[in-house]
């Protein structure tokens, strides 16, 4: 024991003296840093920041859809929630960021295409973040082709067609989303390349680790920017998939090894997706927290849980419905106009305009908008008082409830009578007795939806609800057909016997509410207008508000009106189409989203190029005849995947789209073809060119075709900046095909 302390101590003493001798060393030898600077990029991001900032502020006006992003900016700097069914709102906050930058207060009326922007609108910051995307998109498309292990000539083609191409330029140098939405798409392309290439000599390395995890969050940014994101996330799935299963069957590695790098994999490419995403969420309603002009397309919670507006009106309401309760009730579907239900001294007619007659009752409605009428007394049917008692004696769910209308004491009522306009429903009414032999049938069920247990009480807001007529069994329902002026086009309300679940449109939510304590009938109508002391919080949790905010944003449909510049997804490929973004007022300059023909063409042969070339390289090896070597073989098998499948799924899928398209739709779909288009020219001159004469022939075409792509671009410049003025037979010479002035 003695000598292996006495070692321990030698060891311990020649420790400083060996570090301090290399210390000396290292001293004595300079310090060198090297750094490998790839030219080729660094001058294909220059020309990409000149082509996309060159007088970014011109025009100084509102320029096509930044009429409708702007007032989304306008409601960040304000704080003021807002409602886009367009996408998530990842890309509406970077615009916004690019306004806060710029010190952009929000003050600015988005009211028309080609209004002068006000000294206070920051426009070079406002459009600063979509033109670095689209300048950054360039050397990405470059180091792409690189990745895929094409020539330094073929990945320059690329970016130079990136760089020259008429349509991308104008789309990044507004304040505008797609050129954000390509950048993110580009980028986790090009992480997963990287990702991929370092998988086999450097697995679970930090670059490894860097380029994977860039790879989720490149497809969560994406997908967080439109929802035409999604498609380049599953393009990266789909190929990570496919991966993922030749790394199974690796024999040469071990359980453990291959459980861990589908952790990995998972880990990165799906739940930091789902994360971000929330996160994006997240901030978006942190930011707006003020109550706006979508506030009515929510329910009556969410819109409680935002400052001003509803919350201001149900700020103190007690929490529980009792017998006694003044209630009024919103239709939780909000379609096709969010509205309460409503009644007026007004009867149904005694015949229809089809010869039908009524019951000639007091007319019950949806009416969509806050009114004295739209007030209701929830009453106990064996009880004749109309107020809560001392302690109140909540409403719960089964409970048998009578619905007095409060500034006609009229009893909600159904029958068997069908209603106006939906024949094979009931009419519903505010009961009047008119001696004759219609008794009243005015008792309801109480059936609470979103119930934890049967014995839930009625809450204000937060319950749904729906009202069983205890005679019928039918089921108190907002049609949603508008009725005829004799109901003023007031929404129609029926009892729906035919139900097979509870749907949105049967579902009601009490929106505001008071114990009522009068019990004359002029002292109630004074009650309706008098503010309530009890105060009960009703702030929704994170998930409940983006759950709705996420549904209200996938199921909202908003009436498209045709517009002179959508197009087919036909068109796009043809480029028989073209939008007018701007045109000055005095001097005619404008601006037009035109792709370059060249390229648009080329791009579209190469893709039909390369499957042809596809098809018969897999038939010819089912023969067992190899065309290509094996590395060039996969090296091709991949660039078709990533170039053609991410063509066919930002492509396709159009086709099954109800909207109105735009041009500009087809941009993500495109930026895969020209990544393509000298793949597919490489491709033929290693492989198909058979002599020296061949390939030196072929690289004299592709020259003239460039410059014949260069050319096209230059005569569209003009259209491109919008910075030259043009006479109308200038402007229908560069563009035959669209001689239309715009529409303002």
């Amino acid at each position: 024991m003695g000598n292996r302390s006495m070692g321990r101590e030698d060891t311990l003493g020649v420790l400083p003296s060996l570090l301090f001798c290399k210390m000396l060393r290292f001293l004595k030898r300079p310090l060198v840093v090297t750094i490998d600077i790839n030219l080729n990029l660094v001058a294909l991001t220059v020309l990409g920041l000149l082509t996309r900032l060159w007088q970014l502020s011109y025009p100084r006006a509102v320029v096509f859809d930044e009429v409708y992003y702007g007032q989304y900016i306008s409601f960040y700097m304000k704080r003021v929630f807002f409602l886009d069914d367009s996408g998530p709102p990842f890309g509406h906050m970077l615009l916004a960021l690019g306004g806060w930058l710029g010190g952009f207060d929000g003050n600015f009326l988005w009211n028309r295409i080609g209004a002068e922007y006000s000294s206070n609108v920051p426009v070079w910051s406002l459009r600063l973040l979509p033109a670095l995307a689209g300048a950054l998109s360039v050397p990405m498309a470059y180091q792409i082709v690189l990745e895929l292990h094409f020539s330094h000539c073929t990945a320059m083609g690329a970016a130079l067609l990136m760089l020259i191409e008429n349509a991308l330029i104008t789309q990044s140098r507004l304040m505008l989303l797609e050129s954000i939405l390509i950048f993110f798409n580009l980028l986790a392309v090009l992480s997963y390349l990287k990702f991929f290439n370092s998988q086999t000599h450097s697995p679970f390395s930090v670059h490894w680790w860097l380029w994977l995890m860039l790879t989720g969050v490149s497809c969560s940014c994406a997908v967080g920017i439109k929802y035409m994101g999604i498609f380049t996330y599953l393009l990266v799935l789909s190929i990570a998939a496919v991966h993922a299963w030749h790394l199974i069957g690796d024999q040469t590695l071990s359980n453990i090894c291959v459980l861990s790098h589908l952790l990995a994999r998972a880990v990165a490419l799906l739940v930091v997706p789902v994360f971000l995403y929330l996160l994006f969420f997240y901030v978006h309603l942190m930011l707006l927290y003020r109550s706006g002009p979508h506030d009515q397309i929510m329910s009556s919670a969410f819109q409680a849980s935002l400052e001003g507006g509803l919350a201001r009106i149900t700020q103190g309401q007690p929490l529980e419905v009792a017998f006694g309760s003044q209630v009024t009730l919103k239709s939780v579907s909000g379609k096709p106009l969010p509205c309460w239900l409503h009644s007026h001294k007004n009867t149904y007619p005694m015949i229809y305009e089809n010869g039908r007659g009524s019951s000639h009752q007091q007319q019950v409605t949806c009416y969509p908008f806050k009114d004295i009428n739209n007030w209701w007394i929830v009453k106990d049917p064996g009880r004749h008082q109309l107020v809560v008692n001392n302690p109140p004696r909540p409403v719960r769910h089964g409970d048998i409830v009578q619905l007095v209308h409060g500034m006609t004491t009229r009893l909600l009522n159904t029958h068997d009578v069908a209603a106006p306009l939906s024949p094979h429903s009931q009419e519903v009414s505010c009961y009047i007795d008119y001696n004759i032999s219609m008794p009243a049938q005015n008792l309801w069920k109480l059936d609470i939806v979103n119930r934890e247990s049967n014995q839930d009480t009625w809450k204000t807001i937060l319950s749904e609800v729906r009202f069983v007529h205890v005679n019928t069994s039918a089921i108190l329902k907002l049609s949603g057909a508008h009725l005829p002026d004799w109901g003023f086009r007031q929404l129609e309300v029926v009892g729906e016997k035919l139900s097979l679940g509870p749907h949105e449109s049967m579902v009601w939510n009490v929106e505001e509410h008071r114990y009522g304590r009068g019990h004359e009938q002029k002292e109630r109508e004074l009650e309706l207008h008098s503010p309530t002391q009890h105060d009960i919080s009703r702030n929704l949790s994170f998930m409940a508000r983006f759950s709705e905010l996420q549904w209200k944003m996938l199921t909202l449909k908003n009436e498209d009106l045709e517009h002179q510049y959508s197009s087919t997804p036909l068109e796009w490929l043809t480029l028989d189409t073209n939008i007018a973004y701007w045109l000055h007022p005095r001097t005619s300059a404008q601006i037009h989203l035109l792709g370059n023909i060249v390229i648009w063409t080329s791009a579209s042969l190469a893709t039909v190029a390369y499957t042809l070339l596809f098809f018969w390289y897999l038939l010819r090896r089912r023969r067992n005849i190899c065309d290509l070597p094996e590395d060039a073989w996969s090296h091709w098998v991949l660039a078709g995947a990533l170039c053609i499948g991410g063509w066919a799924l930002n492509y396709l899928p159009f086709f099954l789209m109800e909207r109105m398209l735009f041009l500009y739709h087809y941009l993500p779909a495109l930026t895969f073809q020209i990544l393509l288009l000298p793949i597919v020219m490489q491709h033929a001159s290693d492989h198909l060119c058979r002599s020296q004469l061949q390939r030196n022939v072929f690289s004299a075409l592709v020259v003239a075709w460039y410059s014949s792509a260069c050319h096209v671009s230059n005569m569209l410049r003009p259209l491109t900046y919008g910075d030259t003025s043009l006479s109308p037979e200038a402007s229908a010479g560069r563009t035959p095909w669209a001689q239309e002035e715009l529409q303002e």
